[in-house]
């Protein structure tokens, strides 16, 4: 008797929610990893996405994952000034760091994270980046002057994290900007 079951396109690992299945692709929670799984999935010819919070999100809600929303997620980027930017520039509100050095700057911005979240909420990633880091993030607590950036495979969205919320940015490096301009 197998101890991982698909039903309802809802896959089980020893009874437990652990992923679920979209066509060919098992989307299965991270802590579930493991050679056993891998297998489950290879022989289905399944193509794997190891991703965090799968568990919890299909515990709370059962089906949850698969409506609409769930198909739309994108990937999630924070960007954290670099450790030799001026100090000024660190932990200011939008407006202010507008007023005193202009739009921010990609090239003064490093990535602290890369991956999917299993939400598209500035503030549950907020929430996320303050009391549960992921895996593989690199930096500190998220907070104000840092970048959330949603993305997928035909768009970026930026958002300042601003004194209060957030403000959607144009993220482009300004260098980007003035060499295509250079050109004769």
């Amino acid at each position: 008797m197998s101890s991982i079951k698909l039903k309802n396109d809802c896959i089980f690992y020893y009874g437990n929610p652990a992923g679920y299945v979209e066509k060919d692709i098992a989307t299965v929670d991270l802590i579930f990893q493991n050679e056993e799984f891998e297998n489950w999935i290879y022989e289905r010819k399944l193509i794997a996405k190891w991703t965090e919070g799968v568990f919890e999100r299909l515990a709370e809600g059962g089906t949850m994952l698969f409506t609409d929303e769930a198909l739309t997620l994108k990937a999630c980027r924070i960007w954290q000034l670099k450790t030799d930017v001026c100090p000024g520039r660190k932990f200011i509100g939008y407006e202010e760091l507008r007023n005193n050095f202009g739009e921010p700057d990609k090239g003064n911005y490093k990535i602290a994270y890369e991956g999917i979240i299993e939400t598209n909420d500035l503030e549950e990633i907020y929430t996320k980046f303050n009391l549960n880091h992921p895996q593989g993030f690199t930096g500190h607590s998220l907070s104000i002057s840092d970048v959330i950036e949603l993305y997928d495979s035909t768009n970026s969205e930026f958002y300042y994290v601003d004194r209060f919320g957030f403000k959607e940015i144009d993220f482009e490096q300004q260098n980007q900007r003035q060499d295509m301009n250079m050109t004769i």
